[in-house]
């Protein structure tokens, strides 16, 4: 397959990266700070110039977005907003009709009516984005011409985590995906897995998913 990932030198990106190469996917890596390397054709753009951006996307049989502008940044909920909205545009100008994007864990039902994100417990640094997260996918929602789909990562889902490449998870919707510890935990390699299993087999259209061990 022909396929576009943007934000594919961030941690989730560039696990994703790893996984379209290993399965010998033909990747369009677009970034802001594009690498070299023979596992993908690295093009630099700024997403929030649209036009440009849908140019790049065209003839690709699915984007792939791992957009974060960075969970340090003052701006993170403006600029996460504004460029999944202009990525999203993008995808529609170019022609492409599958769009599978990346966002929180914050916005997944711990119970009834009751979002991660708005818990006492949810870590104050990670409140902004989450909440972004959260309010891009309910704009997706209301897309109706993209075949979407909007992924959710396990409650754990870090750098820290050492499972590596297992292959093994299980899938859920709008509630975390718990293990017999309840932990909700996933490693980068994982979900690479599960986004690459999702880009070759699509399940999920116009919905949100979420996967875990």
């Amino acid at each position: 397959m022909k396929i576009a990932l943007i934000g594919a030198t961030g941690f989730v990106g560039s696990n994703i990266l790893n996984e379209l190469a290993n399965r010998n996917h033909e990747i369009t890596a677009i970034v802001r700070n594009p690498k070299t390397g023979s596992n993908a054709n690295w093009i630099a753009a700024d997403i929030f110039d649209t036009d440009v951006l849908a140019e790049i996307l065209k003839g690709n049989d699915i984007v792939i977005s791992a957009y974060n502008p960075g969970w340090t940044n003052p701006n993170i909920y403006e600029d996460f907003i504004k460029g999944s909205k202009s990525i999203q545009q993008a995808v529609k100008k170019s022609g492409v009709k599958r769009f599978i994007t990346i966002g929180g864990a914050g916005s997944l039902f711990v119970a009834p009516n009751l979002q991660a994100v708005d818990t006492p417990d949810f870590p104050k640094e990670y409140h902004a984005g989450a909440t972004a997260a959260r309010d891009y996918l309910n704009i997706l929602k209301e897309e109706i011409e993209l075949d979407w789909a909007f992924f959710s990562p396990a409650f754990e889902m870090h750098q820290g985590i050492t499972t590596g490449r297992t292959g093994n998870y299980r899938l859920g919707l709008e509630n975390p995906v718990f293990d017999e510890n309840q932990r909700s935990m996933l490693s980068g390699e994982d979900l690479a897995i599960v986004i690459t299993d999702e880009a070759e087999n699509p399940k999920h259209h116009q919905i949100r998913f979420t996967a875990a061990y």
